[in-house]
């Protein structure tokens, strides 16, 4: 538990409460308000909870005000430079960077779980063709209790750790086949003998009609965005996760639970959106307007891939992903692209601006994701389910964190209600 060195006093009617408070190792002093009630009478109101500390956590850490992001003490921008995905995967899961020997036994471990259950090709197919393959991961991985009995028990350390591999590990193959099973092209197994972007890469792009060679710049492009999209502390999905598990639900709930909460356009279709809004825009010289217009109140445009929740500053991950779009794109030969050109002058002009700049709204990760995705050759519709991917080891981290919190309750929120007060039932002849 964070240290308590300090308290609040809260005076109403003729009550006065001392609340004692926490002094984290980074961030804002914490009031604890879990005895508001049982000894004021009252609760506090927080929609979308965006002043309430929800848990104690030692995994992920967002300062907005300087754009910083920590993964275990680690800048997000130094991992994402010399580090890999599956390396950050043992990060966030054990709370430490790996020896060479746990590493390589971490990698080894994931590399040999991508198999699925082949009963699981029958339930892929028990989807309409044309199903979106998020809802086909929802379903997916909330069925993988129904395949997987031997990691269930959440109260064994053992079963939970290999419910962590597991999903690790077969989310690759998962999100890939519900993407061949959407274009109607036969599955792909994974592969032993590739890493971790390469064997995903492969699995969405190889056909049996001939061998699929993994470009090496592409599986690190796709294995940075893996890394920058792993945890992103106590966000929606995130949260969602969290409140699932507090009720005791397996891990394949649980991370399905977040899994469908990232498919809001709010949360994960936010990189989607932005290339829609850049192929809107179309060319450099259409900006302008499109800038007046994202000023304008009263027109519904808004200028996606600009501003975050959390960051009121640059977005760390976004500098490293327009580093990789560079790289990618001058690789496919299309650096020349319209889209990549819109977006590098709507992003020179946006931080000049002075309406965006007093409203610190500076790119986000969404603003360069969508066009390395676009340009590897994946569709719109893959790009949540990427992201769900990526996620997943947060989602686990932080499951885990929760397990073995021993302040850990199910989740209750309470409410500010507005509703009618108690009044008799009538009978319909009556009414």
């Amino acid at each position: 538990m964070a240290d308590t060195n300090k308290t609040a006093v809260l005076t109403f009617d003729d009550k006065e409460l001392t609340l004692p408070m926490y002094s984290p190792t980074a961030g804002p002093d914490v009031i604890d308000i879990g005895k508001l009630y049982a000894q004021g009478g009252v609760f506090t109101f927080d929609p979308g909870y965006t002043s309430t500390a929800s848990c104690e956590s030692t995994i992920t850490f967002i300062d907005g005000e300087k754009g910083e992001l920590l993964h275990r003490g680690y800048p997000i921008d130094q991992l994402a430079e010399k580090s890999h995905f599956l390396e950050v995967c043992y990060l966030l899961l054990y709370g430490d960077l790996p020896t060479p020997a746990q590493l390589e036994d971490f990698e080894f471990r994931v590399t040999n779980h991508t198999m699925l259950h082949e009963q699981m090709t029958y339930f892929f197919r028990g989807f309409r063709r044309d199903a979106h393959p998020m809802a086909i991961m929802v379903g997916v991985v909330g069925a993988m209790s129904a395949f997987y009995h031997d990691s269930t028990d959440i109260t064994d350390p053992w079963q939970r750790e290999v419910a962590s591999i597991r999903l690790i590990a077969k989310m690759p193959t998962i999100a890939a086949w519900a993407y061949k099973y959407h274009i109607g092209q036969p599955f792909v197994y994974p592969r032993n003998d590739l890493d971790y972007a390469a064997n995903f890469l492969r699995m969405c792009f190889a056909v049996p009609a001939e061998e699929y060679e993994v470009n090496p710049i592409l599986s690190r492009a796709m294995d940075r965005i893996f890394t920058l999209h792993a945890d992103h502390e106590q966000n929606a999905s995130t949260s969602t996760v969290r409140l699932a598990s507090s009720s005791g639900a397996n891990p394949f709930a649980c991370i399905a639970a977040g899994i469908a909460c990232l498919w809001g356009p709010a949360h994960g279709g936010a990189n989607q959106a932005c290339l829609e809004m850049l192929r809107e825009i179309g060319t450099p010289d259409q900006i302008p307007e499109y800038i007046e217009r994202a000023k304008d109140k009263d027109d519904p445009f808004r200028l996606m891939g600009f501003g975050h929740r959390v960051y009121k500053n640059f977005d760390p991950r976004a500098k490293v992903m327009k580093q990789s779009a560079d790289e990618v794109l001058e690789l496919l030969g299309i650096e020349d692209n319209p889209t990549l050109q819109t977006a590098k002058e709507l992003e020179r002009i946006a931080l000049e601006d002075d309406y965006f700049v007093d409203k610190k709204l500076y790119p986000n990760v969404d603003f360069y994701s969508g066009i390395i995705l676009d340009a590897m050759g994946f569709p719109t519709s893959m790009f949540t389910p990427i992201f769900a991917l990526a996620r997943t080891v947060g989602w686990i981290s932080q499951w885990k964190e929760q397990l073995s919190d021993p302040a850990h309750k199910i989740g209750r929120p309470r409410q500010l209600y507005c509703g009618a007060t108690r009044r008799d039932y009538v009978e319909v002849e009556n009414r």
